[in-house]
């Protein structure tokens, strides 16, 4: 009998770690989203600051770089800036987020 105790409070033990670490998950992703997050084209012509939500917050362009005759260039740069920006978020966040999942062979 003093066996079976023996595996409830092993049992108890690894909730209370699981609630810990969903404590700390939960921090974390607050802290994420509560981010800013910033990338910018060569020689800085467009800068974006997106949040860790992964919404648009800010888009600057340089003057120079507004040539009415080449709108395609433009939305180019844009779209990459903006993609930088968020590949930044998904960055970070498999950067704090993954020390949670490390070693445990998850099938995703």
């Amino acid at each position: 009998m003093a066996r079976g105790m023996g595996g409830m409070g092993n049992m108890q033990g690894m909730m209370q770690k699981m609630q810990k670490m969903q404590k700390e998950m939960e921090k974390e992703q607050n802290a994420i989203q509560n981010s800013e997050f910033s990338a910018a084209s060569s020689n800085d012509l467009v800068k974006v600051k997106v949040s860790g939500k992964k919404e648009v917050l800010e888009i600057e362009l340089a003057e120079a770089l507004v040539d009415p005759d080449d709108i395609e260039m433009l939305q180019d740069l844009v779209i990459a800036t903006v993609n930088e920006a968020l590949s930044k978020v998904d960055q970070t966040t498999e950067d704090r987020m993954g020390k949670f999942t490390k070693g445990l062979n998850l099938p995703f």
